[in-house]
């Protein structure tokens, strides 16, 4: 195995990636195998299974991005957790720790949704400059590397308490689609790691390894060919770029608070859909007096997070839901787009489940009254699941700089967001169809709750095949800055009904191909 690599800050011939989820740390290990030369710079710690906590306040602790955030706009997030409008992990693997799992593929319909939805009024629609087709086979190697069940060869998971309950229940009204999802977790030994041991805490960091991250699959592997450096508590700055307007490296500070300077031949930036859009308009130069990237104005805009919300279903006798996987199965009926039942796009339900504390933390923040404490003492006799659908973007749903400053002086992100009218219909149809299935399978009682703080952090940084429309082109390449990238699920131009996670990866797989063939050609 190759000692991992140490390049030095004026090598101006590196790809410096900032951040290492699912997009960056997919991208940094693409390239390392293809003979690039890599800094991988991480805002946060780096720990592997053998540090994870089982235990939701702590390892909440331990891996959560809790630096300031402000939030505005009229989503109930702003008024509850108005510091934490996302659950999202800062930390070498980023939230490819934190994630369920669920890898879906986008349906044919979800790349062209303006073509297939026609222009809604109140959205800022748009179709990707790429389709299913080009996807598929970068779709096929996400697969392959996530070890994703139900494709390939691999068996889906088994099912637990959680899963049968809605099975029997979605079955009872009729629907179809129905199984325990597609997911980025062993159901038998893959790719060297053991297969899923239904411990539930997949939030908290699988402490087996049967749930694929970036953290401990493709990091390590990317430093084991020597051509890749990952730097943890390296929080970026900025972006530096020359008179030519090319990027010419980053600032960072390192783990002492010390300002260092990075060269390089090409910056991707894969910080989220929150610090990413924030890192280019901290970049703001005489050159880019709106921020790097952005005489679009679009950088910061059409913020995405999912329509999501949950239902809860009480019974008379033990569900004990947190047993097993977290996400363990799936309705796919209303996924498709049907606008007779008065939205756009469409939505699933997948099976949730949430420990104690933070049921506690999420189910009626300041609730505590009679109804609240009741449905805490069921909780043995619980089931839950949660919504996930297409929201639509919106202009005005953006993220932009706060006059709130974190410990390193950088200006912070405001959140603003406000839910669509098809948003709401959407999780309305979802609430009903919901609660229908528990009460098909005998709930006493059902509990539909409200948003919680996302973890599918998308757009703000959208595609667009138009300079004018968005921040990037096809590849991800930002249209103002030639040797500038985007690589996470910011660079989304909708959000489509699916967890995005495999999407993100398919695209980082892509555009390493991309990104090496252009350096190979000198383009870069």
């Amino acid at each position: 195995m190759a000692e991992a690599a140490k390049f030095d800050l004026t090598d101006d011939s590196v790809v410096v990636i900032i951040g290492t989820g699912a997009g960056g740390g997919v991208l940094a290990n693409e390239l390392a195998q293809k003979g690039v030369k890599v800094v991988a710079l991480e805002a946060g710690g780096r720990y592997l299974p053998e540090d994870y906590v089982n235990d939701e306040w702590e390892s909440f602790g331990q891996l959560a991005w809790t630096d300031p955030r402000t939030t505005s706009g009229d989503w109930r997030v702003a008024k509850d957790f108005s510091g934490l409008p996302a659950w999202i992990v800062k930390a070498v693997g980023g939230t490819s720790i934190h994630w369920a799992g669920a890898s879906l593929r986008f349906q044919d319909h979800e790349w062209k949704a303006l073509t297939n939805y026609g222009a809604v009024e109140g959205a800022s629609l748009l179709d990707w400059p790429i389709d299913a087709a080009e996807m598929a086979p970068w779709y096929d190697k996400a697969e392959a590397k996530l070890g994703v069940t139900g494709t390939g060869d691999r068996a889906r998971l088994p099912g637990n308490n959680n899963f049968k309950i809605l099975e029997k229940g979605a079955k009872a009204l009729g629907l179809q689609d129905v199984h325990t999802g597609n997911m980025a977790i062993n159901s038998a030994e893959y790719d060297e790691r053991m297969a899923c041991q239904q411990t539930g805490f997949c939030f908290q960091g699988c402490k087996w390894g049967a749930k694929w991250s970036s953290a401990y699959t493709d990091i390590p592997r990317g430093e084991a060919t020597g051509n890749l450096e990952v730097r943890d508590h390296a929080h970026v700055a900025r972006i530096l770029h020359d008179d030519a307007g090319k990027v010419t490296g980053v600032e960072y500070f390192d783990k002492d608070g010390a300002l260092q300077m990075q060269k390089a031949r090409v910056v991707c930036v894969a910080g989220n859909s929150f610090e990413s859009p924030r890192l280019l308009l901290n970049s703001a130069s005489s050159m880019f007096p709106d921020g790097l990237a952005n005489s679009s104005g679009q950088v910061g805009r059409n913020y995405m997070r999912h329509t999501t919300g949950s239902v809860y279903g009480l019974f008379e006798k033990p569900v004990r839901m947190w047993r097993g996987t977290t996400m363990a199965g799936i309705v796919r009926d209303h996924a498709k787009h049907d606008p007779s039942r008065g939205f756009v796009g469409g939505y699933e339900l997948e099976t949730l489940s949430l420990g104690l504390p933070f049921m506690a933390a999420f189910l009626d923040p300041g609730g505590w009254g009679r109804e609240f404490t009741t449905a805490l003492d069921s909780y043995e006799n619980m089931a839950g699941m949660w919504i996930v659908g297409e929201d639509m973007p919106q202009a005005e749903n953006r993220v932009t700089l706060s006059e709130t400053v974190d410990k390193l002086g950088l200006k912070v992100a405001n959140v603003n967001f406000s839910d669509h009218p098809n948003d709401v219909a959407m999780r309305n149809h979802a609430y009903d169809l919901g609660q229908r299935i528990y009460k098909a399978v005998g709930a006493t009682r059902t509990l539909p709750t409200p948003p919680y703080p996302s973890t599918h952090n998308l757009g703000t940084n959208r595609m667009s095949e138009k300079p004018e429309d968005g921040v990037v082109d096809k590849w991800g390449r930002a249209h103002d800055v030639p040797n500038l990238f985007v690589s996470d699920g910011s660079q989304f131009t909708t959000g489509a009904a699916e967890n995005p996670t495999l999407t993100i990866v398919a695209l980082a797989i892509r555009q390493a191909d991309h990104i090496a063939s252009e350096l190979a050609a000198g383009n870069l």
